[in-house]
């Protein structure tokens, strides 16, 4: 990639794209690759935002030299210290001695913690200003979106947001960096799969840190995974807005754990079921074979659920039980939810699948399914029930 980007006048992209790594955070699979984005601002001083992944640093350096020739950087601003931004602050710093770096008081306790560095600081708080030059840089805090520390980085001449990870999204980028200038339809359903896997937890925070930038007018959010939003800048607040309030398009995600096949064909005679009753958009996963932020992304997309699991060892089948664990961790709420399973000798998916859509708030219309041993017509009737009570739901959202 030519990273002598100019996004706007003096303002440079220096990341660099990863076509290498297979899973993001060792959990997320990255089949169009990720970017880690870094920006350089150029005028009276000289402002890096956020640094890279390690094993791109060298690039990134390069990217910077190429820019600046034999001059210095004189701040260094980390609004976010997860390792895949931070991991470059202390070749920058070797690179650069007289480097000051800025940061809010978690972030500095951080960058000691991560990387022994505890000299020439400059702590700021909500409000603090910068001034470059021409241009000025303003923090926000916005704690929790999705570590402690997470600030907000705002140029208010050329109504600029550095948003950290807010705002981002899988894929690396194709043809250049701002998005008016490459293809960018991959990049909705990884940034609904970004959210769903790396920020979901976090709606209540999103929808504080929403509040407090939406004085700001914005025309250009830089976000440190995926495209600069110029174009797009009103549709991704607005998906993030709605992700954060688990407000979901009206369909189904059927997702089964199944052994023998026998779960599996509940599964087929429900959405079949579903899609009879006029829901067009139905999806159904095999826990076993889909990758699972994909499964967690269709969650938060759709408003109903519907589980299915074997019995497995007295308890649930195991995929199930954890994709059930990350849907407890997320905090995912308003679901029209049903659900079903089978057993051999010992009951007990089911009932265990019946407590946790209790326990997470949600709407159960129709009676659970559960299938002992073989396949009847009485079992084909109350999977077809169970649809038709879910459908009967969605068509009152």
């Amino acid at each position: 990639m030519n990273c002598n980007i100019e996004i706007t006048p003096g303002l440079y992209y220096v990341g660099a794209n990863d076509y290498r790594t297979q899973k993001f955070e060792a959990l997320w699979t990255l089949p169009h690759g990720v970017s880690y984005n870094s920006y350089l601002m150029v005028d009276e001083k000289v402002a890096l935002i956020d640094t890279i992944e390690a094993k791109y640093t060298e690039t990134f350096l390069t990217n910077i030299r190429n820019i600046l020739g034999s001059r210095g950087i004189d701040y260094l601003i980390i609004n976010h210290m997860e390792p895949d931004h931070s991991a470059s602050i202390a070749a920058v710093r070797r690179a650069y001695p007289d480097v000051q770096i800025v940061g809010n008081p978690k972030t500095i306790d951080m960058i000691n913690g991560f990387y022994g560095i505890c000299h020439n600081m400059l702590v700021v708080k909500e409000g603090d200003t910068l001034h470059l030059g021409e241009k000025d840089l303003t923090f926000y805090p916005i704690p929790m979106v999705h570590w402690p520390e997470t600030m907000a980085t705002y140029c208010p001449q050329e109504k600029i947001l550095f948003s950290g990870d807010a705002f981002g999204c899988f894929g690396a980028l194709v043809g250049g960096v701002i998005d008016e200038d490459i293809c960018c339809d991959i990049y909705w359903d990884e940034m609904y799969r970004y959210y769903a896997s790396i920020v979901g937890k976090y709606g209540v925070p999103v929808q504080n840190a929403l509040k407090k930038l939406a004085p700001l007018p914005i025309d250009i959010i830089c976000t440190t995974h995926g495209p600069v939003w110029k174009k797009y800048t009103k549709k991704v607040i607005d998906i993030y807005d709605r992700l954060s309030r688990h407000e979901s398009e009206k369909g189904v995600v059927i997702v089964y754990g199944s052994m023998y096949g026998n779960t599996a064909r509940m599964a087929e005679e429900i959405a079949q079921a579903i899609g009879s009753q006029g829901i067009d958009k139905v999806v159904l996963y095999d826990i076993s074979t889909v990758d699972k932020s994909v499964v967690l992304r269709d969650i938060f997309r759709y408003n109903s659920l519907i589980i299915g699991s074997a019995t497995y060892n007295t308890g649930l089948f195991p995929d199930i039980e954890a994709l059930l664990s990350a849907l407890r961790n997320r905090e995912v709420k308003s679901k029209v939810y049903g659900c079903f399973g089978s057993f051999s000798w010992a009951g007990r998916a089911v009932k265990e699948l019946t407590a946790f859509g209790n326990d997470m708030h949600w709407t159960m219309p129709g009676a659970p399914v559960e299938m002992r041993q073989g396949f009847s017509d009485a079992i084909i009737g109350q999977c077809r029930e169970l649809a038709k009570s879910i459908a009967a739901e969605l068509k009152k959202c």
